[in-house]
This record gives structure tokens, C-alpha cells and sequence, in this order.
């Protein structure tokens, strides 16, 4: 039987991280977050992304307290959960791995179901987000966006300056380049066999943990 949620749901949380910039931010500022969640929802093409019955190869991903994770390992004794997310430093991302630590992680773990969450940053750059929250689930680097290329859900942001500024996405991260996860929850089963894939182009418009436990049921 699922667990009562009793948290304060991901979209009251993005409601005031919204207001708040509406409060601190610029007109000009404003318009190109919502310019970009936009475009990313008009591009959305459902049947470019992983399936339901796919098979992945067995990806490897570092952990960020220096283990190394397998696809083939997580899977062995039953399924996993993927978050991803796009960097320790994201607003977006501090709102949501918190709350999914809160309202998700214990249901799942409950279910025998392992909780990974990945971003391309660096290991030693994306432990702070894992101490910051006292995450209790993994945490873990898809290098190259590898894993999320291959599941189609990597992209660029459409306003990228030549030459890069002080304190662009690949200096943040790490790994030199622009691309990042669009924010998504992936439930792979034995034999790393997709058994779903929400994906949320909007990154303020994440599933609750309700919607995703009522997926993966």
C-alpha cells in the first residue's frame, strides 16, 4: 500500500522559486528562462526517447563517494530508479532531489527499489549537492551525458555565447561543453530493460512523487 505523502508538493516548491525571481530578476531575465522551458516543450518529441522494453547497454557511472556503479550491478536484484538533474549548483535541482529524498526515497526503498540520481558534472563538483542535503540515496556522474544521449533526453540551450563567459555550464560542470539533461525519472528492470521514461522538458514542471510511484507500480 503506498505511503501517505504528507511533504509540501515539488509544484507549491516551484511556485516560490518562481515568484521569487519574478521578484529579483529582470524583465529580460524572465523572458529567457520561459523562453527556453518553452522551446524545450515545443521540441518534446515522445517517440524520439526510450521505450518501454528497450534494453540499455550497461553504462558506468562513478559515485561521488568514489565507487563505481553499473547498470548490469543496480538491476541485478530487481529495478532502479534514475533521477536526472542537471548540476549541484541548479535551483531547480536543490528544490527537487530534497523533496525526492522526502516523499519519494522511502517508498522506494521500501519496494527494494534502488534510488540513483545522475548529472554529467564532475564527481568532486556534484558531491556538494549529496552533503548539502544529506541525500540518502546515490548520487553519481553520467560522464558525457552518455547515458542521457543515449535515452534522448541530452539538449544545448539555444542561447550560447561564443566565446563561453566566465561561469558557463561547462565550466560549472566540468565537462567543457554546453549539453545537460533535460530533467527525467527512469525505471529500468532486469537486464537494464526500460520499464518507463518521464521526461520533463519544462524543469520547473517535475513529476510528484505520487505520479512517479503510480508509474512504476
Amino acid at each position: 500500500m503506498m505511503a501517505t505523502i504528507l511533504t509540501q508538493p515539488l509544484k507549491t516548491r516551484y511556485a516560490a522559486l518562481q515568484a521569487e525571481r519574478e521578484r529579483n530578476w529582470s524583465a529580460a531575465q524572465l523572458e529567457a528562462n520561459a523562453r527556453q522551458r518553452r522551446l524545450l516543450i515545443e521540441r518534446f518529441d515522445p517517440a524520439a526517447i526510450a521505450q518501454p522494453g528497450d534494453l540499455l547497454p550497461d553504462f558506468v557511472f562513478a559515485e561521488v563517494d568514489g565507487g563505481e556503479l553499473t547498470l548490469s550491478g543496480l538491476t541485478k536484484g530487481g529495478s532502479a530508479l534514475f533521477i536526472f538533474f542537471r548540476f549541484a549548483g541548479c535551483p531547480a535541482c536543490n528544490i527537487a532531489l530534497p523533496y525526492y529524498a522526502e516523499a519519494l526515497y522511502p517508498e522506494l526503498r521500501q519496494r527494494d527499489i534502488l534510488l540513483v540520481a545522475l548529472s554529467p558534472q564532475q564527481p568532486d563538483r556534484l558531491r556538494e549537492i549529496k552533503d548539502r542535503h544529506q541525500l540518502p540515496f546515490l548520487v553519481a556522474t553520467d560522464a558525457d551525458n552518455s547515458l542521457a544521449r543515449h535515452i534522448g533526453i541530452a539538449f544545448e540551450p539555444d542561447d550560447r555565447s561564443s566565446p563561453p563567459p566566465a561561469g558557463w555550464i561547462g565550466e560549472v560542470t566540468g565537462t567543457g561543453t554546453w549539453e545537460l539533461p533535460q530533467p527525467a525519472v527512469l525505471h529500468l528492470g532486469a537486464n537494464r530493460a526500460v520499464r518507463s521514461l518521464q521526461v520533463s522538458p519544462d524543469w520547473l514542471q517535475r513529476p510528484e512523487a505520487e505520479e512517479i510511484l503510480q508509474k512504476i507500480a
